[in-house]
């Protein structure tokens, strides 16, 4: 199916109200091949949760920086076994310790840090993208996030025209809060980004 600017302006305005479930049966109906991504930050057990929920085998693409913390290495290992999540690793081309020997982790206001983010998450991200060839990804993006994560909606197109879907967008911590509680889900938070230091900056995905 070709997704449009003017369809997913009538989709926003017809699944505003609608369950995640109800919106990720729909898009998975629409698609040819679909992908979900993650980075296994807080609150994404959510989405791997729902999709898995609808269709069990659909792959999960897990660029992995190489700098996630401890903690985030054990719960993304929970999950992955518990959800039965068909993951598929990408990392950077160098490692996390050559990687430490030549540059470490670039500040945000140095020159390096743009190559540094494209090294351990663009390019292992678009490399996925190139290989799956999805044309429908679902994400965990949420209004309130960053300033341009508020631009978008439950549904967006990608600049490569892939349906971006985001179940949980109008959702607030507390209502996801809920969410995994009914379900005895776990959440984690010492989660840390070296891309985007900062919550309110973008990770560089999306844009």
């Amino acid at each position: 199916m070709d997704f449009t600017e003017e369809n997913i302006k009538e989709y926003n305005i017809q699944f505003k109200e609608a369950q995640p479930e109800e919106i990720i049966s729909w898009a998975i109906g629409h698609s040819k091949n679909a992908v979900v991504t993650t980075n296994f930050r807080p609150y994404e057990v959510a989405i791997l949760n729902a999709v898995t929920q609808v269709r069990k085998d659909v792959p999960v693409v897990w660029c992995d920086t190489g700098y996630n913390t401890p903690q985030t290495y054990a719960h993304a290992e929970e999950l992955i076994g518990t959800l039965d999540l068909n993951i598929k690793l990408y990392v950077p081309r160098q490692t996390a310790a050559h990687r430490d020997v030549v540059m470490g982790i670039p500040g945000i206001d140095d020159p390096r840090h743009a190559e540094f983010t494209e090294q351990v998450k663009l390019e292992p991200f678009k490399r996925a993208m190139a290989e799956i060839k999805p044309d429908v990804w679902f994400t965990n993006l949420r209004k309130g996030q960053t300033a341009l994560r508020d631009t978008l909606d439950i549904f967006s197109l990608s600049r490569d025209g892939v349906l971006k879907v985001s179940p949980f967008y109008h959702w607030t911590d507390e209502q996801l809060d809920t969410y995994l509680g009914e379900r005895n889900l776990p959440n984690e938070h010492k989660y840390f980004d070296p891309t985007k230091v900062l919550e309110n900056r973008e990770c560089g995905l999306h844009i």
